[in-house]
């Protein structure tokens, strides 16, 4: 097995270099074009000879601002071939966060998409001091150029015409291979310092549970400066030999899925949730006969897969599966390519409604669990053990115990070397032996099955002293596809509220039933609003303890983006920052109380 990252590339164009290592659409031709491994191995070296007459040396940091595509693979094998350290920033983030990490982590050449993104840098500060060079994937206008007296470069003029071949310094698998940032859902993120080794040995890992085989099929469209999609969706199939196919865009990724026809898929449960709530719209449009059978698809589904776990009986309703994967199974699944036959998540929890309904049609969703810090798998369901209500046992090679008041506590050659350039708050998560608390509150069977219960930062403390955990209730609140996005509220309170966005297309029906005006910012805070709201809320977390009910809703006019800094780069709800920008609406649900 290779030590380091780039000798595993090494080996993989070794074994099979005509073999197809990534396919991409190209725009000029309106065509899925293909590059073997053999034509990435040239590449690579020549992005070597450029990145080299930098005069960088082993050690140095160098950023990514990409979208996924080839280009960002090339990257990355040629500077980690040459001891330099990557550091991948989110092609969609804020300007100001993206200069804080390039400020932080000192970084020395920049690798971006296009000119846009350095006129968004330039415009807050145009002085990065570290910063030799950035480079330009996309073609570049001569403006630019000045703007930065020739450190902006285009791709194309800043790489040589050919060069000989790859080349490996002389670095150790224990040498830090890449700083990833947190997206920092709190405060500034942190740079998570990961290994060769850590990484090679989680992808490794994942490997021997998940069954990727060399004829598969990925189609990437979950962000590679994401630690899930890096690990997962880059050097494991790197490792197993597939084929990873780059999505254009998440708006696209309907059209693509057909035209790809991927057998593998890596996401966050926002995509599938999507997906979940197409499926329920168009469904809202069918007979009662066409809604019947395709309950009844999902439910006998379900129970041949329970029935296939072990964890049920068979029925006679299973004879009736291949008329019903054929009038409903094959048809859905059709418009996500009709060949998938594994779908990963993680990043979050997966409303059990959303995989009961896939898992029945007959796809096998599997949850994982992990952080960045662990690179970033640490357990996972798998085709034979899969329990959708976990996330699995710990993969090979990684410890699980509990700790203070149920923290998960994670170990193994996966655990991060620290933070970049923050020893006290290494030492608040990662103790003497290499425990690394994950901050997730857990439960664990007896089978060694991980159930994540709760955030221990994001607890909810009322009044009363009960603590609620939020992240299920308001998974469960979304399984109503009215509500876009919703956030709990109640701390320190008597009781528990809701701030709300709703689907557009969601309340012009529901506004169209109950005559009301459909334009939401007239009914900010109309009682019969918050009515109808708070009874479709109620319906939907009826199974929760009676402590837990929400007795008020606040109605908020604008979703929450990563451009108006209420989402991480990842999706992640910044409750802080929520908090603060609707204090006052939140100050009005417990008036007089």
């Amino acid at each position: 097995m290779a030590g380091t990252l780039d000798g595993l590339f090494s080996e993989r164009v070794r074994r099979s270099p005509q073999t197809v290592a990534y396919r991409n659409y190209d725009q000029p031709t309106g065509r899925w074009l293909d590059h073997t491994w053999a034509q990435i191995d040239r590449e690579v070296a020549r992005w070597q000879v450029a990145l080299s007459k930098e005069g960088l040396v082993p050690g140095d940091r160098v950023a990514v601002m990409s979208k996924n595509c080839p280009e960002w693979v090339i990257f990355d094998q040629a500077a980690l071939g040459l001891g330099l350290v990557v550091v991948p920033l989110y092609a969609d983030d804020r300007a100001e966060n993206a200069l804080y990490i390039m400020r932080d982590s000192g970084v020395r050449l920049l690798l971006l998409e296009d000119r846009a993104q350095w006129k968004a840098f330039y415009e807050i500060d145009n002085q990065i001091d570290d910063l030799l060079r950035i480079v330009a994937i996309n073609s570049i206008e001569n403006d630019v150029d000045k703007v930065q007296d020739g450190s902006v470069m285009a791709l194309c003029d800043w790489l040589p015409e050919k060069a000989k071949e790859v080349q490996h310094g002389t670095h150790n698998p224990s040498d830090l291979a890449t700083i990833m940032y947190t997206s920092g859902t709190t405060g500034r993120p942190k740079g998570v310092m990961l290994s060769h080794h850590n990484l090679l040995t989680n992808a490794n890992s994942c490997l021997q549970v998940v069954p990727v085989r060399q004829d598969d099929l990925f189609l990437s469209f979950l962000p590679l400066s994401h630690a899930f999609e890096r690990t997962v969706g880059y050097y494991l199939p790197l490792m197993s030999g597939a084929t990873v196919a780059y999505a254009r865009s998440i708006q696209l990724l309907k059209e693509d899925l057909v035209m790809v026809r991927p057998t593998v898929i890596i996401s966050v449960p926002r995509v599938y949730e999507r997906f979940h709530e197409a499926i329920r719209t168009k469904l809202a449009t069918k007979s009662t006969l066409g809604r019947l059978i395709f309950n009844h698809a999902i439910e006998v589904g379900y129970s041949r897969f329970e029935f296939q776990q072990r964890q049920g009986s068979w029925k006679v309703s299973h004879l009736l599966w291949p008329l019903l994967d054929k009038l409903v199974a094959r048809k859905v699944m059709s418009k996500l390519g009709g060949r998938l036959r594994l779908a990963l998540c993680g990043g979050a929890a997966l409303s059990t409604e959303v995989s009961r309904m896939f898992i029945g049609l007959g796809l096998p969703i599997l949850q994982g669990y992990g952080m960045t810090e662990c690179g970033p798998v640490a357990c996972t369901n798998s085709i034979d053990n899969n329990v959708p209500s976990s996330v699995g046992p710990a993969i090979p090679g990684v410890e699980v115990k509990l700790g203070e008041n149920n923290a998960l506590l994670i170990h193994g050659p996966n655990v991060m070397l620290g933070y970049w350039n923050n020893p006290e708050t290494t030492r608040s998560i990662l103790d003497q032996d290499g425990w690394l608390n994950s901050g997730d509150m857990a439960r664990i069977d007896e089978g060694g099955r991980i159930t994540i219960t709760g955030r221990l930062k994001e607890i909810i403390v009322m009044s009363n002293g009960e603590k609620i955990p939020p992240a299920d209730m308001e998974a469960a609140i979304l399984r109503d596809p009215l509500f876009e996005q919703v956030m709990l509220v109640g701390e320190g309170h008597s009781y528990l509220s809701v701030l709300v966005v709703l689907n557009p297309s969601g309340w012009e029906s529901v506004s169209t039933q109950h005559n009301l005006d459909p334009e939401l910012r007239h009914l900010l805070q109309d009682d019969k609003v918050e009515e109808i709201l708070l009874n479709r809320i109620v319906h939907q977390i009826r199974e929760f303890p009676g402590y837990a009910k929400i007795h008020r809703v606040a109605l908020v006019p604008e979703p929450w983006t990563v451009e108006n800094g209420m989402l991480t780069p990842t999706l992640k709800l910044k409750r802080a920052q929520v908090l603060d920008r609707y204090k006052d609406e939140v100050s009005r649900l417990y008036e007089g109380h």
